[in-house]
């Protein structure tokens, strides 16, 4: 990392962001406009028909978000005509080995010609997701990127965004360390191969049409498909199991001398500073729960009272992927055949506990409450903690599986006239309520604190070199933040944005 002012980095510089539309992806496109003007060409890869449709999307789906009405403020009515000539919407798709799926020659041949910079963010992010999709993107749709990342004759890194959470259940500290090609989370029979997997999926999809199955039944039953090779394995979700394979293929990988950072954050919410505190999209992990029980649908909770939640506001993970890129890139300190991973999270250096969220959660609902569909406000109540999944199970057993038998014995008695559909609807939720448990238990009962040793020593190294006013603007220290005044802005966030 050289002592060139950071901004000035990016200056002239092409970055081509896979995963356009999605939630970093965009506070890392206003974060790189916003603070070097001067950078000369932001490629945005997203899922599209074609370049109108693309361009479309970008327009409603990121520049269009409050997210930029700082930058659009700074330059006013000459808004709309910087954005597009420094942004280009890309029709592709990961998923295609084929340049990304870019039909437009000229334009993939241009972007080799031009790309300085290459940041994946492409991913999807459901657990429970088809195990086609999910190995399409998460994991080959790597390989794709890497493939066409070779072919940039200027690029001087590639980042991967990753998650913290392809340790799987590990517990203690947990260190920024590589997966190895093959390795797995638990001993075995099965060799782990993402081509093996691959052919396992399309063999399984190939009887599902040969059956002619619905596409509700392929989507379920891939949907069981992914939990079941996860698991096999020592995963606990589709997610992070196709996450780590993404991770290995970029081990695998002939890298050809090529500088390969991953980030792994971990649980992300809303901004901490940059561009305004507070910004967030979409309710993400654990904001169902203080979204729950502001609306006074959440009393009991799994998880301890002690338990550590490791959360990381979006724009220091953005900031710790504009750092790394520049250190990176300056210093080509990767060597070839190696990558570089920094976790970026709180759980080490400030960590935050579930009561501690609980009792801030409590107060701000107490003196800002949620207001009823008939305008009145909502009480809340202290929260129920069940340590472990035995007292989860009796909990729900007293509460929902009891009333439900019953309610179940008075509609047979009924001959199923008066209260079928209240037996329906109340089974359906159980149902949802324990299959949400189940995925989310793994993070709800974690028991690992994530280890920053690269982190630190990039931050480190950072402070040596630039001044405060630098750091101040990418600042990714977890150790400054109040998370009583942070959580405030946090919940007045989600109700502003995600709360309807």
């Amino acid at each position: 990392m050289e002592s060139e002012n950071m901004v000035q980095f990016f200056e002239k510089k092409t970055i081509l962001v896979t995963g356009a539309t999605g939630f970093l992806a965009k506070i890392l496109v206003e974060k790189l406009l916003r603070v070097e003007p001067e950078v000369k060409k932001l490629y945005l890869l997203l899922r599209a028909p074609d370049s109108n449709s693309a361009r479309k999307r970008i327009h409603d789906e990121v520049i269009g978000k409050e997210l930029f009405s700082v930058l659009r403020r700074n330059f006013g009515k000459d808004f709309e005509s910087f954005i597009w000539e420094k942004v280009v919407a890309v029709p592709g798709d990961v998923a295609n080995d084929e340049d990304l799926g870019i039909k437009d020659l000229k334009l993939s041949q241009e972007m080799f010609e031009s790309i300085d910079v290459i940041v994946n963010s492409a991913a999807t992010t459901n657990f429970d997701e088809r195990y086609d999709v999910s190995l399409g993107i998460n994991t080959t749709g790597v390989l794709h990127i890497l493939n066409f990342a070779k072919k940039c004759k200027k690029l001087k890194i590639f980042l991967h965004l990753s998650t913290a959470y392809v340790c799987g259940e590990r517990e203690g500290l947990i260190q920024e360390k590589a997966f190895h090609f093959g390795e797995t989370l638990k001993k075995t029979n099965y060799k782990l191969d993402y081509k093996v997997e691959e052919k396992l999926v399309a063999k399984e999809l190939q009887e599902l049409r040969g059956r002619e199955a619905s596409e509700e039944t392929i989507t379920a039953t891939l949907k069981d498909f992914g939990m079941k090779r996860a698991k096999l394995f020592g995963w606990p979700n589709t997610y992070v199991f196709t996450k780590a394979m993404g991770e290995m293929c970029l081990q695998q990988s002939d890298q050809d001398n090529l500088s390969i950072v991953i980030i792994r954050p971990t649980m992300i919410t809303s901004t901490y500073k940059d561009p305004f505190p507070g910004w967030i999209e979409g309710v993400r992990t654990v904001d169902s729960v203080i979204v729950g029980y502001g609306k006074g649908k959440v009393t009991s909770f799994l998880g301890s009272p002690s338990l550590i939640l490791d959360l990381i506001p979006a724009d220091m993970v953005v900031n710790a992927i504009v750092v790394a890129i520049v250190a990176h890139a300056q210093s080509n300190q990767t060597s070839a055949g190696t990558n570089t991973i920094y976790h970026v999270g709180s759980s080490l250096r400030n960590p935050m506990h579930l009561d501690q969220l609980h009792k801030m959660s409590t107060r701000h609902f107490i003196e800002n409450p949620l207001m009823n569909k008939n305008g009145k406000p909502i009480r809340v109540a202290k929260i129920r903690f069940l340590k472990n999944m035995a007292r989860f199970r009796m909990h729900m057993g007293i509460r929902a599986i009891l009333p439900l038998k019953i309610l179940q014995l008075v509609n047979l008695a009924s001959c199923h006239y008066f209260l079928q559909d209240a037996y329906t609807r109340n089974k359906r939720k159980i149902h949802t309520v324990m299959r949400l448990v189940m995925l989310y238990k793994p993070y709800l009962l974690f028991k690992g604190v994530f280890d920053d040793k690269n982190s630190e020593r990039l931050r480190t190294k950072a402070k040596d070199i630039y001044n405060m006013e630098i750091m101040e603007a990418f600042n990714f220290d977890p150790a400054c933040i109040d998370w009583e005044e942070y959580m405030i802005t946090h919940i007045s966030g989600l109700k502003k944005y995600c709360i309807k």
